[in-house]
């Protein structure tokens, strides 16, 4: 009678000996492939990967049924979960996952707001003229609007000629930093809680976008109300451009949850706002790089700048640059003959 302690290893020996050239050869394909050089394996190879992760994929489903060494299922088992990232999961790198981002999913994210855009846009600009309009008809109105720690003295109470200094470059620069500081960083906490809030079916997205809009209105009937209107949409346009496009961004990124929350239409409402989040989270992401841009415009470009026309070409130069980036005509795919 044949010992049946050693019946276990030699049935596994005989099964790895029947099988074991397809898993070295997907052995060596994998490690070839984790190094880096994807992209070097021939056609033949990436063909023949599939083929033989199904092959080592039955091979141990039959290992564990029969019970063979579990040092051989423990290996087979390592083989398979490295095929399948190979043959399932995104094998893009991350130049082309960013490339894919600013090229397609970003702009296609922000066009698929439009409506939402729109709204949260004439949310900032009716905040923007009630703010003003209360303000130049009671200027008390302006610390309703905007808390002392933004305004940095630069409020009803302070002189024109205080007031000029913030805008021609003749202020400390430690102090106009700080302010310009403090400001860019009010409204990037606004776009960001705009879209966090969105959930809560768009009212804390819609009050903050109006909000945000009635701090600039009270800021411009301020200077206006002194003569410096123009002055003070070149200083605020330079970086607000792309500063305030983002909070509108996010603004409509937040109302688009929202509305799915309340108006999940046919598809049950986790659904709905898992759907929304997923364009809304691009757009996101998008805005995120934008805000880190109006830094840079307001750290550089606005003190650099001091020339109010040449300010005001910057603001006009950035909002064509967005407006052709998400809203012009997009390149064609281009197909193999």
């Amino acid at each position: 009678m044949t010992d049946s302690r050693a019946a276990g290893p030699l049935k596994s020996q005989r099964f790895r000996q029947a099988r074991e050239d397809d898993w070295r050869r997907l052995e060596r394909l994998m490690d070839k492939a984790e190094k880096g050089s994807a992209a070097k394996l021939s056609d033949t190879e990436i063909l023949a990967v599939p083929v033989l992760y199904r092959s080592t994929l039955s091979a141990l489903s039959v290992a564990r049924e029969t019970s063979l060494d579990q040092g051989l299922i423990d290996y087979l088992e390592t083989l398979s979960a490295r095929a399948y990232f190979f043959v399932y999961g995104s094998r893009a790198t991350l130049p082309d996952r960013l490339a894919s981002f600013f090229r397609r999913d970003w702009p296609a994210s922000v066009r698929g707001l439009w409506r939402e855009t729109l709204v949260s846009a004439g949310l900032m600009l009716l905040g923007a003229l009630l703010g003003g309009w209360l303000v130049m008809h009671d200027p008390e109105w302006f610390y309703a609007f905007v808390p002392a720690e933004l305004s940095g003295g630069r409020d009803p109470a302070a002189s024109t000629e205080t007031l000029r200094a913030t805008l021609d470059g003749t202020e400390d620069a430690g102090g106009l930093s700080v302010f310009a500081a403090f400001l860019f960083t009010h409204n990037a906490q606004v776009a960001l809680l705009a879209f966090a809030l969105g959930f809560a079916l768009c009212v804390p997205t819609a009050l903050l976008v109006l909000y945000n809009g009635a701090t600039l209105g009270a800021f411009f009937a301020l200077f206006a109300g002194r003569g410096l209107g123009g002055e003070l949409g070149g200083w605020l346009l330079i970086h607000g451009v792309t500063e305030l496009f983002a909070v509108v961004l996010a603004g409509a990124a937040g109302l688009r949850i929202g509305w799915s929350v309340a108006f999940p239409g046919r598809s049950r409402r986790l659904d709905a706002a898992v759907d929304a989040g997923r364009i809304a989270g691009v757009a996101m992401a998008g805005v995120v790089v934008m805000l880190m841009l109006a830094g840079l415009l307001e750290g550089f470009g606005r003190q650099l700048i001091v020339d109010t026309g040449l300010r005001y070409g910057v603001a006009a130069t950035t909002a064509l640059i967005w407006a052709l980036y998400f809203y012009g005509p997009r390149p064609q795919a281009r197909h193999g003959r």
